[in-house]
């Protein structure tokens, strides 16, 4: 674990409905034979000295050995699982990741938290947008967060103008290897199928 890993919790945000995957959990979509959420989880406990999922169903992730924590601020989407991530955090950032990212890969992660500095928050631009679940959040933004969730400004595309934002550039992660493979996610079985991926008989 490097300096710059160790200041930081990995949050895996696990809270979505999956409706556009019919229903089913994309966490456990297997890619390359692994369910996404084992290989997440088993790579952040290689990068971090805390791992949580924020998730509102945690009996379905008891066994993958990470902490589990749920929404305060309920139907309010990624934002309230990362204000649940954040109380719980015994370190100053997290660097936070959707579960439907296969391909998450350390080299970038740890491009990205090089990157931190005085910002609040590391925000990849990619393919004309930004990926705000692929990214690090300082735990000072939590006041913030708060005041946005009570008001229900639930968006991160609400909060990040309020913080000290600092977006990092398509040309340049574009020469970072395996940015592409990490931000892919898959929101749909059209995506997932494009991956190589499947919904495993053992989905639980």
């Amino acid at each position: 674990m490097t300096g710059r890993t160790a200041r930081v919790a990995g949050v895996m945000l696990a809270g979505g409905r999956a409706s556009r995957m019919g229903g089913r959990d994309k966490a456990f979509a297997a890619v390359g034979g692994e369910p996404i959420a084992v290989r997440t989880v088993r790579l952040f406990h290689t990068l971090f000295p805390q791992v949580l999922i924020a998730t509102n169903r945690p009996e379905r992730f008891g066994r993958l050995g990470a902490e589990t924590v749920t929404d305060e601020f309920p139907g309010s989407g990624p934002l309230a699982g990362i204000h649940a991530a954040m109380r719980r955090s015994h370190h100053p950032f997290v660097f936070v990741a959707a579960c439907d990212m296969p391909g998450l890969d350390p080299d970038v992660i740890r491009f990205l938290l090089g990157r931190v500095g005085a910002a609040d928050a590391v925000v990849p631009r990619w393919n004309g947008d930004i990926e705000p679940l692929h990214a690090v959040y300082a735990v000072r933004c939590l006041p913030t967060i708060e005041s946005c969730l009570r008001t229900g400004q639930v968006a991160l595309r609400d909060v990040l103008p309020l913080v000290n934002a600092e977006y990092v550039d398509e040309a340049e992660l574009r020469a970072v290897r395996g940015i592409a493979q990490s931000l892919t996610n898959v929101n749909t079985p059209e995506e997932l199928a494009a991956v190589g991926g499947r919904f495993e008989e053992c989905e639980r």
